[in-house]
């Protein structure tokens, strides 16, 4: 069996690096054989989990614009100028077959340098608004796998392939009586489960501790709150946890599967990794837009969601007034819950990672067979 070399640049955000590992997860289940490496930055979480999950990496300097004046902008073209050598270096050494590119800061430069070296570019866009690197790359890419139908508008038609969002399958393996002995918790009450993603969400965290006493107290509500690292020992301590039996506040959820499973609604951003997952595990959800994330894509991601059913939209800037009452307007309204469960099993792609696996093998071969 042949050896195809692909290598793949992802980094930043939770959101570009779990799909990026999945994908090879998915290279490795079908050719063993396959050589992956992985670009991404030193001081961002791929440089951590990608290791974690048995792959190399390799790093170069870049870091994102910022679109107001920052004293940072000013180092930037010096870091791309640096980031665009590191790229071609690596690359020349590497020698892929495949260079594919999941988002973040690292994409750009890599894709940049994969298209003047005639190396086949595949692109994975994860969001229904593609991010400025992938509109970027689209015209020199090979194949363009997208996340959502709506953001196939953007790129170049006869490219893109709608096959979803790559995620762990492990997320829909735990045992239900296992998952509430895990934390601890009564399968007779009602669960919700917040997430603010992988650096936790203030706003929704403010929401949250604003309204605790009601959702804990008198909804008698089981919560899992992951609220991010930085916010954890203040809200720790203000909130006086201890006070609250059954509420579960951790920096960071470890245990994805089990909280899945014994959550009937989540409260979470609209990332499009976070999306995807929702939908994987059918689970029925309210979905806070953050703000400050480029392109508003986490807006059109969550109306992508709420106009099929699946999700409800809050506003962020609303959420510590109006969480409560419409988490109590779904919790405990069986047949909405089941209707949206239905609708957000209808959006999952449980296949999305083996499905672009295959493709970009294909790809490979060709490249190694000529």
């Amino acid at each position: 069996m042949s050896s195809p070399r692909v290598l793949i640049a992802a980094g930043g955000t939770g959101g570009h690096v779990y799909p990026a590992i999945a994908i090879a997860d998915a290279l490795k289940e079908f050719n063993d054989n396959t050589d992956i490496l992985f670009i991404g930055t030193k001081d961002h979480m791929e440089w951590d989990a990608v290791p974690k999950a048995g792959y190399d990496i390799k790093s170069i300097w870049i870091s994102g614009f910022h679109r107001r004046f920052t004293l940072k902008n000013i180092l930037f073209p010096v870091k791309l100028g640096s980031s665009l050598v590191q790229s071609w270096a690596i690359l020349s050494q590497f020698k892929p077959n495949v260079v594919v590119s999941c988002g973040g800061f690292a994409s750009g430069p890599v894709g940049w340098v994969a298209s003047k070296k005639d190396i086949p570019l595949v692109l994975q866009e994860q969001n229904s608004f593609p991010g400025v690197t992938t509109r970027l790359l689209s015209k020199k890419a090979r194949k363009i796998f997208t996340a959502f139908e709506d953001a196939d508008r953007y790129l170049p038609a006869e490219k893109t392939e709608v096959a979803g969002n790559p995620t762990r399958k492990n997320l829909v393996e735990a045992e239900t009586g296992e998952a509430y002995e895990h934390f601890a918790f009564n399968q007779a009450k009602k669960t919700l489960l917040v997430l603010g993603g992988s650096g936790g969400a203030k706003s929704i965290n403010e929401a949250m501790a604003a309204n605790i006493d009601e959702l804990h107290n008198e909804m008698s509500l089981q919560i899992i709150w992951q609220c991010g690292s930085r916010y954890y020992d203040q809200l720790h301590t203000e909130l006086h946890t201890d006070n609250y039996d059954d509420l579960r506040l951790v920096d960071f959820l470890h245990n994805m599967p089990e909280a899945y499973e014994v959550a009937d609604l989540v409260v979470s951003r609209a990332g499009a990794l976070s999306c995807s997952e929702l939908a994987l595990t059918g689970k029925p959800s309210i979905l806070v837009p953050s703000p400050n994330v480029a392109g508003d894509h986490q807006s059109k991601n969550a109306q992508s969601m709420a106009h099929e059913g699946a999700a409800e939209i809050l506003d962020d800037s609303k959420a510590k007034e109006t969480l409560a009452e419409l988490v109590n307007k779904l919790i405990f309204d069986q047949e909405k819950l089941k209707e949206m469960q239905k609708a957000a099993l209808k959006l999952a792609r449980p296949d999305a990672a083996s499905d672009i696996a295959r493709e970009i093998l294909e790809i490979a071969t060709k490249e190694i067979t000529g």
